[in-house]
């Protein structure tokens, strides 16, 4: 099967569950409220893209490429970002909802997460140096050995993180969010003192 080449392309309001996405390589293409759920986009390469508005819940990306791709308002729950491809990967997200999608083990140094809900992501053995975690909804996201030097964590909410396990030199925090490295002692800290 011959792969395709697509270049400053814009595609708005497809349906790629009734019709793949032709394998192939799409530089600098614009997608608008497209629909990605559960269908494969093995071994497609996006460069310099953005998808707005698309939904790509459980969409296989096992080797898919995401080489400087933005995202906003997409729904992306349940995708494996670790089986996509390594090589140049770099993403953002931008008001998105990536519940239970995982980053086993991928490097996301200044990765942006902007307004975004990442309850349950995994983010284990994750590499987030300098990411910035703006106003991110992170309940039940698990950080286990990942490395969080520097990453800015000052908006976000919910989240836990065992400075035991993880790396957290000069990690920022608002004070109300230190008690999200506090969480997995089960202690009680009250506001006011009695």
């Amino acid at each position: 099967m011959s792969k395709i080449y697509k270049e400053d392309e814009t595609y708005k309001g497809i349906d790629y569950t009734l019709n793949s996405l032709p394998i192939g390589d799409y530089e600098n293409c614009t997608f608008i409220n497209c629909v990605f759920s559960k269908t494969r986009l093995v071994e497609i390469n996006f460069m310099d893209c953005e998808f707005i508005d698309c939904n790509f819940t459980a969409a296989n990306i096992s080797e898919t490429g995401f080489k400087t791709v933005s995202f906003r308002g997409c729904k992306l729950m349940g995708l494996h970002f670790e089986d996509s491809k390594d090589i140049l990967f770099r993403v953002s997200f931008d008001d998105c909802n990536l519940n239970m999608s995982s980053f086993y083990k991928r490097k996301l140094k200044q990765t942006v997460f902007k307004n975004c809900s990442l309850q349950e992501v995994d983010f284990t053995e994750a590499d987030l140096t300098l990411a910035v975690f703006n106003h991110c909804d992170l309940q039940s996201a698990i950080f286990d050995q990942s490395n969080l030097e520097q990453t800015n964590l000052s908006s976000a909410f919910n989240f836990s993180i065992n400075p035991d396990q993880n790396r957290i030199k000069k990690t920022r925090f608002s004070q109300d969010g230190i008690i999200g490295l506090t969480r997995h002692l089960d202690i009680i800290i009250d506001n006011q003192p009695d």
